[in-house]
């Protein structure tokens, strides 16, 4: 059963934003490199904010690191920011689809697709190691609710991310500081909720989880310019 229950977290996790990835960035090289340049960016943060561990008072407070994890990648977020609006017109002159240019919430888009697909494969890789075998129901005693929770978390993160840096960019571009706030807060709130797995809450934090991801959904497709009218055509696929 180790490797049906591999298999099947891996596509709870990333099977969306696979998806993503596949029908709208993977046939434009200007949108993969945007991508893989925010998850350079990503990793960036996260070797920045290891620094956390130096600081002897503090180490051994995890929430304290969540915290300077989170101001980390939300500072190299508006710096990926600042480059993707000064590179513009480089960009618009060397892309194929000049839509990535002229729709500003694609950049946003795909530089968010590439925060969240290296944050949720840092947050399971190492879950999934475990996953592959010999059999383990969970790790040390624990509920075998642990794997399936953490790719679904893994996926929330992922979609938060997406949807984040779309409301952010358009934040800085509008001068909205209380999208800004939202983005920042919210991060921080999902990110210190997870802490409660370490009790086995693990219901709570889903739906924690889940609830913010579905409300920043929706303000992300609204700030796009998403209306009901056009959700609805795209479900009936007109």
């Amino acid at each position: 059963m180790t490797l049906p229950e591999f298999f099947g977290c891996t596509f709870i996790a990333f099977g969306p934003p696979f998806a993503l990835f596949v029908f709208t960035i993977a046939n434009d090289p200007v949108r993969i490199i945007i991508l893989i340049a925010a998850a350079f960016f990503w990793l960036l943060s996260l070797l920045i904010s290891s620094l956390w561990y130096a600081l002897i008072p503090l180490k051994e407070f995890l929430a304290f690191g969540v915290v300077f994890s989170v101001c980390f990648q939300e500072g190299f977020r508006y710096i990926i920011y600042r480059i993707l609006r000064s590179t513009e017109q480089g960009l618009h002159a060397v892309a194929e689809d000049t839509r990535v240019t002229d729709n500003k919430h694609i950049l946003a888009y795909v530089s968010g697709l590439g925060f969240g697909i290296i944050s949720g494969m840092f947050a399971l890789v190492n879950v999934l190691a475990d996953m592959s075998g010999p059999g383990t129901m969970g790790l040390k005693g624990g509920t075998e609710l642990f794997f399936v929770t953490s790719a679904a978390q893994a996926l929330s993160i992922i979609l938060l991310h997406t949807f984040w840096s779309v409301i952010f960019f358009n934040a800085f571009d509008t001068n909205n500081y209380i999208h800004i706030g939202y983005v920042v807060g919210s991060h921080l709130f999902v990110s210190l909720i997870t802490l409660l797995n370490a009790n086995e809450l693990y219901t709570t934090t889903l739906l924690i989880n889940y609830l913010v991801t579905i409300l920043t959904g929706v303000l992300a497709f609204r700030l796009a310019g998403g209306t009901s009218r056009s959700f609805r055509k795209f479900i009936t696929c007109q």
